[in-house]
């Protein structure tokens, strides 16, 4: 069993056609400066979470810029996920998650962090809503 913050390399969303179909078929909301693109997939693998996180070259040009705010929403998800994915294997359940950054500006570690768990405690009512459609 994995530390509980970690985020291993078994958690990366991998696979041009998994990310495809989490983008056109999957549900979307924002909690600014992250939009959270998630699916339930049909399919079960190991891993509860697959994440994958994207910042855009349209916004920064530079990829510095890009590779640092990578760095910091990883870090951000590393240290919050422990209690969603416990949730997530309480409910047996798996979830497939994209965060894209949407805004223009630089952002600090706190201030990503606060959003991550808003967006981590919406997820989790979402959840709640899917776990009370399935077991109907």
């Amino acid at each position: 069993m994995n530390h509980p913050n970690s985020f291993p390399k078994s958690e990366h969303l991998c696979g041009e056609i998994t990310i495809n179909r989490l983008f056109t078929e999957g549900n979307a909301f924002i909690a600014y400066p992250l939009r959270v693109v998630f699916l339930f997939p049909e399919k079960k693998d190991t891993d509860s979470a697959k994440v994958v996180i994207s910042v855009p070259k349209k916004r920064f040009k530079k990829a510095v810029d890009r590779n640092r705010l990578k760095r910091l929403i990883r870090e951000v998800y590393r240290l919050n996920n422990h209690e969603f994915v416990s949730k997530l294997n309480e409910k047996n359940l798996q979830i497939q998650i994209a965060f894209n950054y949407v805004s223009d500006d630089l952002m600090d570690f706190e201030s990503i962090e606060k959003k991550m768990k808003f967006a981590l405690h919406k997820l989790y009512e979402r959840i709640e809503q899917f776990d009370n459609q399935i077991s109907y």
